[in-house]
């Protein structure tokens, strides 16, 4: 292979790869020093240098300039001057021999003497084939976490790869994440080939690659698809306080706005509920209860039991966010809900440990309530 040939390579490399073109240099470099030193007996005062643009390998033998007292024939009993470095002439060379070949040279430079073997191309390429390799895995692996080690918590957009008994391989670019069979939403129908938008719950690097764990039950997938549905909210007009899901049943968003002009619930809804209408389908038909937040817990409370009415919230203890709430018994049951599941999550939506109770059990508590 000619510098020319070479150059042409590495560029292919870097474009394939998408990794530095200065990495892969310098790992063939480190390579070739390597096989270098194996295949020709070499000192380890050696150094290959690659030039950047005809693609031409020279090695170099350096020498350091030291003193000129620097001598290994003189021996001495004392631990100071022990301690002190010893010529060797195959290392170093004294500052009067090195200010013969350039004046300007002082202790501390090196010398460097060209002494490329003949048939080097040949034996450092195959000895360094796989320590090559080795360093663009390296590189690129590391590439690949500089693009995606930020992507924890966000929405990407990749085809379903493959599928074994637990999970599906989405493929997301230049990597692939793994879907768990249970983070899918309940009853969809995931096909291979199609594309799908998933949340990334965890990003890790380890020494067998990069580690992407992707999610569709996850509270954080319904918070990144209403950013991505709603301008309001991708825009800050509209802010979403907590997201409580069931996923593949059902969900509630807390939303509200600064902005006394902006309805939050009606902007999430979209003109004839188009807004609304495209995050249920992405969810497979999961219902999706739109919650007003308020500043005053009471309110809020009231706000995230719905469809249950008439309610009567009592905060109980402000600083361990417990409350009751008194429900009459026509919303009783709409309080609670099916299994449990409203309260449920009203209390996951609010962060409040919620528990309800009827007018009858209110009063034997000293509470009373009013319709």
């Amino acid at each position: 292979m000619n510098g020319k040939e070479f150059i042409k390579a590495v560029d292919s490399i870097v474009k394939e790869k998408g990794i530095d073109r200065e990495v892969v240099f310098e790992a063939m470099e480190l390579a070739l020093a390597t096989a270098y030193k194996k295949n020709f007996n070499s000192l380890t005062n050696s150094k290959i240098l690659i030039d950047r643009n005809t693609g031409d390998i020279k090695v170099y033998s350096y020498k350091t300039v030291v003193a000129d007292e620097l001598d290994s024939d003189v021996e001495t009993d004392d631990e100071e001057e022990s301690d002190k470095e010893e010529f060797n002439p195959n290392y170093h060379i004294t500052l009067t021999e090195a200010r013969k070949i350039n004046k300007a040279l002082n202790i501390g430079d090196t010398i460097d003497t060209e002494v490329t073997p003949r048939d080097f191309g040949r034996v450092a390429a195959s000895t360094a084939k796989q320590v090559i390799i080795q360093k663009i895995r390296e590189a690129e692996r590391n590439s690949i976490m500089e693009e995606y080690g930020d992507k924890q918590d966000e929405l990407l957009v990749g085809t379903v790869a493959l599928e074994d008994v637990d999970n599906y391989f989405i493929d997301l670019g230049r990597s692939n994440g793994i879907l768990p069979k249970k983070e899918c939403i309940p009853s969809e129908k995931i096909e291979m080939g199609k594309q799908i938008k998933v949340y990334v719950s965890k990003v890790e690097s380890s020494g067998k690659g990069l580690f992407i764990l992707l999610s569709r039950c996850h509270y954080g997938f319904l918070k990144r698809l209403f950013e991505l549905e709603i301008p309001e909210i991708n825009d800050g007009s509209v802010l979403v306080y907590s997201v409580a899901r069931d996923a593949g049943s059902r969900s509630k968003v807390a939303v509200y706005s600064e902005n006394s002009n902006i309805d939050p619930i009606g902007s999430c809804i979209g003109e004839k509920r188009s807004r609304i209408t495209r995050i249920i389908d992405e969810l497979a038909g999961e219902k999706i209860d739109l919650v007003k937040y308020d500043k005053d817990p009471q309110v809020f409370i009231a706000n995230a039991l719905a469809p249950a009415k008439n309610l009567h919230v009592v905060i109980t203890d402000p600083k361990k966010q417990e409350a009751i709430v008194v429900v009459d018994d026509e919303n009783f049951s709409l309080a609670i809900g099916k299994k449990g599941q409203n309260a449920r999550l009203a209390s996951k939506l609010t962060h409040y440990k919620i528990d309800i109770k009827s007018v009858e059990q209110a009063r034997e508590m000293g509470i009373n309530f009013k319709n």
